[in-house]
């Protein structure tokens, strides 16, 4: 049976037509909202449009505050990289458990010295008797004691073993080593074990790093000068790459030598960095910040070429490249993060080292400093004199004869 329509029929019907285009507006807004936040999300083949071209942007209207705050957030982490201390871990800073941890902690409370752990090994040969050197390092100032049994002999070789009175990796222990070489002088004993070694690696390294880095340096700023035709842009990039190295030492000073969050990763502060993990922080760092910037910096070049402006190349460079580089980046940090969940309290050392340091250069130095200077610079940025086209070999182009003259 049908119902006739009635007054409250009517009524819904007048309320249902004036909510409709009230209910069609709203979907409509939400509609094109949706649009709107998924055409963000899609790359129209138009970079200088997205994030990265607003940001390029941005940094060429306010070159200095960015600079600024990147020299800031560099300056903070350089400096605490300068209070690196390339050497072994003092035995009492070694993290884990176990039955080695519990003999060190017996140890400690029976007040033995930990040099006892890491002695000095003395070899005596020529058939010498090591008893009178024994005695002789007993005397030695940072020694506890020595031993040289009768049996430790093999042929016309024997072994003095000395305890020093405080860790290998104490930080009066090279004072030590100086006075035991000096009282072994006119003996046949010479000094070996795992402090000695340690501290003669540390000074073979370190003694000849800087010959390496300037080797490094010049062949860099000789390839880059060729690349970018510029020898402004080629000292910014070998600057910009030690002072991200800088900073990169910073971050795993301030977290493992300072214990500043290194429980994080079940470790407590170490005081000390071991010394072939900035080596290898060095040559892993130094080789993709530069990959980054001769990407970044390519485009850059590429894009003044066209257009002859400084502010539309960095516009252009930066939006181009950005998302690649931080892409690239984020990839490599994430290995390492997960490398850094390995036992060895060493690899996580280095594994935080390379992730935060990688997401550093890619962010702080790619996306603040590099702009904002390049900005600061203008035309300067591609200055390069006629002396160094012809040692360097390199072909002139009109752009470049235009810059010249500017």
């Amino acid at each position: 049976m049908i119902r006739p329509a009635g007054p409250a029929d009517d009524e819904m019907t007048r309320i249902g037509s004036e909510a409709s285009p009230r209910a069609n507006g709203q979907r409509r807004r939400h509609q094109r909202a949706r649009q709107s936040a998924s055409q963000r999300l899609i790359d129209r083949g138009h970079p200088e449009e997205g994030a990265w071209g607003r940001w390029a942007r941005f940094v060429n209207q306010r070159p200095l505050p960015v600079a600024l705050a990147g020299i800031v957030i560099v300056a903070v982490f350089a400096t605490i990289g300068t209070q690196l201390n390339p050497n072994e871990a003092q035995l009492k800073s070694f993290p884990g458990a176990g039955d080695a941890i519990a003999g060190r902690g017996q140890l400690a409370v029976a007040g033995i010295t930990p040099g006892v752990m890491k002695p000095f090994d003395v070899l005596v040969e020529g058939g010498a008797d090591a008893a009178p050197i024994a005695a002789k390092l007993r005397t030695v100032p940072g020694i506890a004691g020595a031993a040289a049994p009768a049996d430790w002999r093999s042929g016309g070789d024997s072994i003095v073993e000395t305890f020093p009175a405080v860790d290998d990796a104490a930080g009066g222990i090279q004072h030590t080593i100086d006075h035991v070489h000096r009282a072994l002088e006119q003996t046949k004993g010479t000094l070996g074990g795992t402090a000695a070694a340690d501290r003669d690696f540390v000074h073979a390294v370190y003694g000849n790093f800087p010959y390496v880095l300037a080797f490094v340096i010049v062949l860099t700023l000789i390839l880059l000068a060729r690349a970018f035709r510029s020898i402004v842009l080629a000292f910014k990039a070998a600057l910009l790459n030690l002072v991200s190295l800088a900073a990169a030492f910073g971050i795993v000073v301030f977290i493992f030598q300072n214990g500043h969050g290194s429980s994080l990763w079940n470790i407590d502060a170490v005081h000390a960095i071991n010394a072939w993990i900035p080596l290898m922080i060095f040559a892993f760092l130094y080789g993709l910040s530069m990959d980054y910037e001769v990407f970044m910096l390519t485009r850059m070049r590429e894009a003044y070429d066209e257009t002859g402006s400084t502010e539309r190349a960095i516009e252009l460079g930066l939006a181009r490249t950005g998302k690649l580089v931080t892409s690239a980046a984020l990839i490599l940090m994430f290995a390492f993060l997960v490398l850094s969940s390995s036992p060895g309290f060493e690899v996580k050392e280095l594994a935080i080292g390379l992730a935060a340091g990688i997401i550093f250069d890619a962010t702080v130095i790619r996306a603040l400093l590099v702009p904002a200077l390049m900005r600061l610079l203008g035309n300067a940025n591609w200055w390069m004199p006629a002396w160094t086209r012809a040692v360097l070999r390199i072909r002139e182009r009109q752009r470049d004869l235009a810059t010249e003259r500017a």
